[in-house]
């Protein structure tokens, strides 16, 4: 069995700063201005960090991009590219060619959409391919639910237990992102060992008026229940910008604010500015939905209001707003905060506000 391992070092750096993606040399000059910090080098370790890959051929990039963290993990391994630094996506595209032309069994990357999408302009159908989420966005099918999803996956591929299946790869204009416009399409697809509990499906959206008006009934409701004292984290998404046309505020379609008696304190903000906020109220409340789908409540999207956050908040203090319709494909809710022992501290049952004063009871893993 042969291994293809590499990270994309800069991949999630823009979400807990605000930036939504760090595509393109302005923005992650952006990002580290700002403080951010790399991410995927964490998540990769929590992925490999247990397995047993002696009987493994590794073929990893170099330095940032791979060996580094093999040598910290204690990994035998082969170097078959030194990539740039800063790394860019053609360090991406020029490692894929390497393991394509050394007939690897498996490619394992960390990072997010863009860097699948260069996996997948390079390798296409002709490897199997596998994700461990770093990114900010992360709507493609390609990537396994947490790191340590990855790790089961990988394990029982190199055994020889599980088949792979085409998986979609979608391509998400980061500009308009940005702006708070979502532009996206399907890009292609690349083949991943695949087991549905362990992978992400690929982003639902949900549109029409009857869709609407259920979003319009749960602002009717949650509007009406907030209190002037407590500051409210208003994560992404439509429904949240429906809570806040209650209110007479505008609402970052994908970032995340904060608002206080009616006021708008921060707009698309980051997760220092949150938490300064956090610690200076007495009292304060996270209103999220999920990723339609993929039911990812933190961790996908929203990396601003990150374990730290939810930490100083509080367990007790977290809304989550869902339509019924949305409820329906997103069957169980997902954490992935990056902090293993706050995801057990979320996992169980909470109550999900679908309607003006309805509630129903839906699992959280």
């Amino acid at each position: 069995m042969r291994l293809g391992f590499f990270l994309n070092p800069i991949a999630g750096m823009g979400g807990a700063v605000g930036l939504k993606g760090t595509d393109g040399e302005a923005v992650l000059k952006e990002a580290r201005s700002r403080g951010a910090v790399q991410t995927a080098s964490s998540r990769m370790e929590e992925a490999f960090a247990n397995l047993d890959l002696d009987e493994v051929d590794l073929l990893s990039a170099g330095g940032i991009m791979g060996s580094r963290l093999l040598e910290h993990l204690g990994f035998k391994f082969t170097v078959v590219y030194d990539p740039k630094e800063p790394t860019s996506s053609e360090d991406t595209k020029a490692v894929s060619r390497v393991f394509l032309e050394a007939k690897v069994d498996l490619i394992v990357f960390s990072g997010g959409d863009g860097t699948a999408r260069d996996v997948l302009d390079i390798v296409g159908e002709d490897i199997p391919v596998l994700g461990v989420p770093a990114g900010v966005k992360m709507h493609s099918a390609v990537f396994a639910m947490k790191p340590v999803s990855a790790a089961n996956l990988i394990a029982r591929f190199i055994r020889g237990e599980i088949s792979t299946k085409r998986a979609e790869v979608m391509d998400i204009d980061e500009e308009t992102y940005r702006e708070g416009r979502i532009s996206s399409r399907l890009y292609g697809y690349l083949r991943i060992p695949y087991e549905a509990s362990l992978v992400q499906p690929i982003k639902g959206d949900y549109e029409g008026p009857s869709v609407e008006q259920e979003k319009e009934d749960i602002a009717d409701y949650v509007a009406e229940e907030m209190r002037s004292d407590v500051l409210y984290i208003l994560g992404p998404g439509t429904t949240l910008q429906a809570v806040a046309g209650k209110l007479g505020l505008p609402k970052t379609l994908l970032g995340v604010d904060v608002i206080e008696s009616g006021r708008l304190l921060l707009k698309d903000a980051g997760e220092i500015d949150i938490l300064k906020l956090v610690e200076e109220s007495p009292s304060s409340e996270i209103i999220v939905t999920p990723i339609g789908a993929q039911g990812f409540i933190f961790g996908r999207g929203n990396q601003q209001i990150s374990s730290r956050v939810i930490r100083r908040v509080g367990l007790k203090n977290i809304l989550v707003l869902a339509s019924p319709t949305k409820l329906a494909e997103t069957r169980v809710l997902r954490v992935d905060t990056g902090d293993a022992d706050l995801d057990l501290l979320l996992v169980g049952y909470i109550k999900v506000v679908v309607g003006n004063r309805r509630e129903r009871v839906v699992r959280v893993e």
